[in-house]
């Protein structure tokens, strides 16, 4: 029977955005008190898994969720660009409750094709680089288990491939919370199966930062 492997995708912990910028890849955005304390959270609820590798976005938040990891189980965090968050033209914005961007007259040029989308990195771009650090990630820890730390939308569309669904969606219906695990189980290389749970969820306070 070929080795069981799985695979956890981990959204970052919540970031200090007192102002809602929609930061997407910029730089200096870094995990506020609560968000350490979802990535310490995350840490303790996994300590018995058998873990024997860890990769992470470049980005602040997601290295800053790594570290409790790192800690836990004696690894080092390999830094992977492929797991970095979507590029978004609305970087920088503030958003304010959520709907700043689609209040604002200027920026509805940006929003012509919502399922491409119009306004970022392709869909189809996201899943093809996210399939490529799972399948690194699958024969790095062959017949045991990763951690990868990403971003909500990264997480969110490779498992919509995953599972076959369309890619298009609407945002606020992502089921990828802070500090959430999107776990894929592989019985050599095939997916058998997805999982999903929130271990810090005591901690995230809804709605979540958008953008994240």
């Amino acid at each position: 029977m070929a080795e069981t492997t799985v695979v956890h995708l981990l959204r970052h912990g919540e970031v200090h955005n007192p102002d809602n910028v929609l930061y997407g890849r910029l730089p200096d955005y870094h995990l506020s008190e609560t968000g350490r304390q979802m990535a310490e959270t995350v840490a303790r609820a996994v300590a018995g898994r058998d873990v024997v590798a860890l990769f992470s976005s470049p980005l602040e938040r997601a290295q800053e969720t790594a570290a409790p990891l790192a800690a836990t189980f004696g690894l080092e965090v390999t830094l992977d660009e492929r797991l970095i968050e979507a590029a978004n033209i609305f970087e920088g914005v503030s958003v304010g409750n959520g709907d700043g961007i689609f209040r604002s007259p200027r920026y509805y040029r940006h929003l012509w094709n919502p399922f491409r989308p119009s306004w970022g990195e392709r869909y189809i771009d996201v899943v093809r680089r996210m399939r490529g650090a799972i399948d690194t990630a699958r024969e790095t820890a062959r017949g045991h288990e990763a951690i990868m730390v990403s971003h909500q939308l990264p997480i969110w569309v490779i498992r919509l491939a995953a599972e076959g669904r369309r890619l298009p969606h609407d945002p606020r219906r992502r089921q990828c919370a802070l500090a959430s695990l999107t776990s894929f189980s592989f019985e050599g290389d095939r997916l058998i199966g997805v999982g999903y749970g929130e271990p810090a969820g005591g901690l995230v306070k809804r709605p979540t930062v958008p953008g994240a």
